[in-house]
């Protein structure tokens, strides 16, 4: 299988390619295992053809996921890396522009990436980890 990004460091940061074709989320997250990063924040831009955007509804506690199947820029992508349960843990965001310049927005599930993607992430020499928080039913920091 043919690695899902290439990248170059400078001082705490990462400046990555994503692989045309792969799937955001997971790059991510395999780059993370990769390069073993724990704590960090996470910048980007690019182009996707097929995405699972979810919006959380605080009176379920459940999120709602609608995929769109249609090539769109990925105008901002935003986020963090922290640990849960002692496993990497991603959380991210993206703002993405249709063709008719309107605009989606919400947690990023996945992504196909058509076209490229550019992300910067930047790490933190601290552990961040989470808990799970039962009056939101999110996930929290955890700064004990």
């Amino acid at each position: 299988m043919a690695q899902s990004y290439t990248f170059t460091k400078s001082g705490d940061s990462y400046i990555v390619s994503i692989a045309n074709h792969a799937e955001l989320a997971e790059a991510i997250m395999n780059f993370c295992q990769d390069q073993n990063i724990r704590t960090a924040s996470i910048l980007g831009i690019g182009a996707t053809d097929q995405v699972t955007l979810r919006f959380y509804n605080p009176a379920t506690k459940m999120y709602e996921d609608k995929t769109y199947n249609e090539q769109m820029e990925i105008a901002n992508l935003t986020g963090n890396i922290s640990e849960m349960n002692g496993k990497i843990y991603s959380h991210l965001h993206c703002t993405l522009g249709r063709s008719d310049y309107s605009a989606l927005a919400g947690h990023l599930l996945t992504a196909r990436i058509n076209g490229a993607c550019e992300i910067v992430i930047t790490t933190y020499n601290t552990m961040v980890e989470r808990y799970h928080d039962e009056e939101t039913g999110l996930n929290m920091f955890d700064f004990k």
